[in-house]
């Protein structure tokens, strides 16, 4: 199996359509991340990189898959692209499970950056919420000190 091979938790796209499949995978020892929101091997579904559940009705949407997975047994939610509002209501609404997010607010117990974005050397079009931390310091400890302090 996967856990044997050296996992330490397998990371599956979707929302509440997934339960079974989490419940599954938690029953049998396999730590499962859910990731909500802007999924980018379905990036082409939702038009390209763009902010979803900008609507009430959609991030109702967001927050019932959120509760499905995380009643099924969700170890991890990871929100992309989504409102800073909605990543702190559902960091909020989920005090037990780890929220990270991914261009979805400060507020979330967590944050991805990828290293090449935030060091600017990702090329082609960028996700707004990308902040190149390597054009506004100078020195190596001063850019990773700039993330820590946005974040914090």
């Amino acid at each position: 199996t996967v856990m044997q091979a050296g996992a330490q938790m397998i990371k599956i796209e979707g929302g509440a359509w997934l339960s079974e499949t989490v419940q599954v995978l938690t029953r049998n020892g396999v730590p499962v991340c859910v990731h909500l929101g802007l999924t980018p091997q379905s990036v082409h579904v939702f038009g390209g990189y763009k902010l979803q559940a900008k609507t009430r009705e959609a991030a109702d949407q967001l927050i019932a898959d959120c509760t499905a997975v995380v009643e099924a047994g969700a170890a991890v939610l990871l929100l992309e692209c989504v409102p800073a509002q909605l990543g702190q209501e559902i960091a909020e609404l989920f005090p037990n499970t780890p929220v990270i997010g991914i261009g979805a607010g400060n507020a979330t117990d967590g944050q991805v950056l990828v290293v090449q974005d935030m060091l600017g050397l990702t090329f082609g079009r960028v996700a707004r919420f990308v902040r190149n931390f390597m054009k506004e310091q100078s020195g190596e400890t001063a850019i990773l000190d700039a993330f820590k302090a946005f974040h914090a």
